[in-house]
């Protein structure tokens, strides 16, 4: 669409008799020179308009915007939960009370209730997967008196990355094909991947005899939801698995929500450096790198039959760091061969072994 300052000027000048002076410089150039400038930036600012409208090229709030016209919304970044664990001095469970705030590293804590079985969650103060990263034991911000140890035990529920364009727009495609209508499969998955810290699902209709149906999810980060996070899509999607109407699913659909299994994918490999190359950086740049490959894998897998690591894969990417000149005798769990997954069953990198 289009054109730019050069173009316009040739354009303009074409429209003007060779006999009149058309140089640069010359009074005609100079008074058509400033119209072609602007024409070149509105036609500029048309082409980024283009690019903001369609859902195919929009990005940010222009995606945002364009996906809520069908009804589709982008998922908030969430903030992780814990079990945590306090103690006093005599070693007993010590009292602390909803509020209380606590700091591990760089994250702060708070303390937002009691469970009846005595255990107590805590909420990372900062949204995103980044707040998923610590256990340990946690410093308090304030005096607590009688307190001795302030454990942060186990993740209870993910923090989550606000939900990426690239997610959004795939839903928003998603959303026109297919009629999604009256719990067919189309609207099972339109309705289970709009919830919050769902990634992608697998639908197994009839999975147990007639009115059942089977959805196993995986989260927003791509990996195998908590057993708090299942229940809580549970409650939502069936409560209690009755098939009663009471929650997205329709009466008589007795659904079961379970989660997709990781499966841990240990590499050993060995590995010829380059001169020069220290070890432990071209490690570094080759986990790194397969820990992306694994991501790639488990974006794929709601689309997938089943996913397969492949040691060609795990080769060629390791070949790519810096430093590496070749690789040989790769295995994943002590097996030459790839990896060939379950339906319900996603790979994790795990420890990667290195034979000089």
């Amino acid at each position: 669409m289009g054109q730019s300052y050069e173009q316009l000027m040739e354009r303009k000048l074409n429209q003007i008799d060779d006999k009149r002076d058309k140089r640069q410089g010359s009074l005609i150039f100079d008074a058509l020179a400033p119209n072609a400038a602007e024409t070149a930036t509105f036609y500029a600012d048309l082409d980024m308009l283009e690019e903001r409208t369609f859902a195919d090229t929009a990005t940010g709030e222009d995606l945002t915007r364009r996906a809520m016209e069908r009804g589709i919304r982008r998922k908030e970044a969430t903030k992780a939960t814990f079990y945590g664990r306090f103690l006093g001095e005599d070693g007993k469970e010590h009292f602390v009370r909803s509020g209380t705030r606590f700091f591990l590293e760089e994250y702060y804590y708070k303390v937002l209730f009691r469970e009846k079985d005595g255990r107590y969650v805590l909420e990372c103060e900062t949204a995103g997967t980044c707040g998923n990263e610590y256990l340990g034991h946690l410093l308090p911000l304030d005096n607590i008196n009688g307190l001795a140890e302030a454990v942060l035990e186990e993740l209870r529920t993910d923090g989550e990355d606000e939900e990426g364009d690239e997610e959004l727009r795939k839903r928003y495609f998603d959303s026109f094909e297919g009629d999604a209508f009256g719990g067919n499969i189309a609207d099972y998955r339109r309705k289970v991947t709009a919830l919050q810290n769902v990634g992608g699902v697998k639908v197994y209709p009839v999975w147990n005899g007639g009115g059942t149906v089977r959805l196993v999810i995986i989260d927003q980060g791509w990996r195998k939801p908590t057993e708090t996070e299942i229940q809580k899509l549970q409650n939502i999607v069936d409560p209690q698995k009755r098939g009663e109407g009471y929650g997205i699913a329709p009466i008589g659909h007795k659904v079961t929500v379970d989660a997709v299994n990781e499966v841990r994918c240990n590499i050993n490999m060995t590995l010829s450096l380059m001169e020069g190359a220290v070890q432990e950086i071209v490690m570094e740049d080759i986990r790194k790198r397969l820990e992306d490959y694994f991501a790639q894998q488990r974006k794929r897998w709601e689309e997938s039959e089943y996913l397969t690591v492949r040691i060609s894969r795990l080769e060629a990417t390791a070949l790519e760091a810096d430093g590496v000149l070749d690789i040989q005798n790769c295995t994943i769990n002590g097996k030459n061969g790839n990896i060939i997954l379950e339906a319900d069953e996603i790979p994790i990198l795990g420890e990667i072994g290195v034979t000089a």
